[in-house]
C-alpha cells in the first residue's frame, strides 16, 4: 500500500483505541437534522511524508486531488475568497450573501505587508526568500488573523505554512488546528504536498520533506463505521506524480499542470455526512 495509507491507517487506529470522546460535552458543529456532531480525537499528531520518496495520496479511497488542487490554487495563486472563482462547491456552506468566505484563507494571503525589501502579499514573500534568502528561517505563512476573525465565515484550519531550506531540498511544515480525518485528511497532504512541489521547482530547489502538524485530530461519530471498513482494506502502491517542468512562475501553474500515472484506489459506498 501506498506510504500515505500506513500514516492514515496508524492515525486513525491511534484515534480510535486511544482517543478522546467528547460525547459528553456541549460541542458547536452539528449535523444537518441539528443533532450535535461528537467526535473521538487524539491531540499533537505529526505526521513525517518524504516527498524525494513517493507522494503522499492514498488508495483506500479515492481522493479527488484534482478538486484539491483547484482549492490550493484559488487559496494560494488567486489569492480569492470568491466562491465563483473555484471550480467545485466545496466552499458552498460558506458563502456569504456577497458570494464570498469572508476575510478567510486567500483573502489573507493577499493581503500586502511593508518590508525593507519593498510590499510583498505572504506568498510573493515566500517566493522572495526561496530565491534571495534560502538560509532564511523566516519563511512562513500565516492565515490566522485575529484582527479579522469576526469577519470570517470559517476560522482557517491548515492555517501556516513554513518552509525550510536545506542544501537544494525544500522542506514544509503545514500548521492544522483542526482535522476531519475522514473528509480532509489527505485532500490536505495532497494539496500541501503539490504546493511543496511547486514551490521548489520555482525557486530551482528538490523536494525534500513535508512535515503535518495537527492540533486536534479527529474522527466524527457518524464517520466511524466508514473509518472501520478502510481500515480492513490492504492499499495499492502509490502513482507516480508528475509535474509539469517547463513551469518556471509560480503562477503559471494551472490545475492541468499536474498528473499522477497508475493511480489505483478502493472503491469507497459510503454516504458522507457533513458536520457543520
Amino acid at each position: 500500500m501506498s506510504y500515505a495509507d500506513e500514516v492514515y491507517k496508524a492515525t486513525c487506529r491511534k484515534i480510535l483505541e486511544e482517543g478522546y470522546s467528547d460525547a459528553e460535552l456541549d460541542v458547536r458543529p452539528h449535523w444537518a437534522d441539528g443533532t450535535p456532531a461528537h467526535t473521538i480525537k487524539t491531540f499533537g499528531v505529526v505526521n513525517r511524508y518524504d516527498l524525494s520518496k513517493e507522494f503522499p495520496i492514498m488508495t483506500l479511497r479515492r481522493t479527488y486531488w484534482k478538486s484539491a488542487v483547484d482549492e490550493l490554487l484559488w487559496i494560494w495563486q488567486k489569492k480569492s475568497n470568491r466562491i465563483a472563482d473555484l471550480g467545485s462547491h466545496v466552499w458552498d456552506e460558506w458563502a456569504g450573501e456577497d458570494g464570498t468566505i469572508g476575510k478567510a484563507y486567500g483573502y489573507q494571503l493577499g493581503i500586502k505587508h511593508h518590508y525593507k525589501e519593498g510590499d510583498f502579499d505572504q506568498v510573493d514573500r515566500v517566493l522572495y526568500d526561496l530565491k534571495h534568502n534560502p538560509a532564511s528561517r523566516r519563511i512562513l505563512t500565516n492565515i490566522y488573523n485575529f484582527e479579522d476573525l469576526q469577519e470570517m465565515n470559517l476560522y482557517p484550519c491548515a492555517y501556516s505554512m513554513t518552509f525550510n531550506v536545506t542544501g537544494n531540498k525544500l522542506n514544509a511544515i503545514l500548521n492544522q488546528r483542526s482535522q476531519d480525518m475522514l473528509t480532509a485528511n489527505n485532500w490536505n497532504v495532497v494539496q500541501y504536498a503539490v504546493l511543496t512541489h511547486m514551490m521548489a521547482q520555482v525557486s530551482g530547489l528538490q523536494v525534500g520533506e513535508f512535515v503535518h502538524v495537527i492540533a486536534d485530530c479527529h474522527i466524527y461519530d457518524r464517520h466511524i463505521p466508514a473509518v472501520k471498513a478502510m481500515l480492513e482494506l490492504d492499499g495499492y502502491d502509490a502513482p507516480t506524480f508528475h509535474m509539469d517542468e517547463s513551469v518556471a512562475d509560480f503562477y503559471a501553474f494551472t490545475k492541468d499542470s499536474f498528473s499522477m500515472e497508475n493511480y489505483k484506489f478502493h472503491p469507497f459506498n459510503f454516504e458522507i455526512p457533513m458536520a457543520i
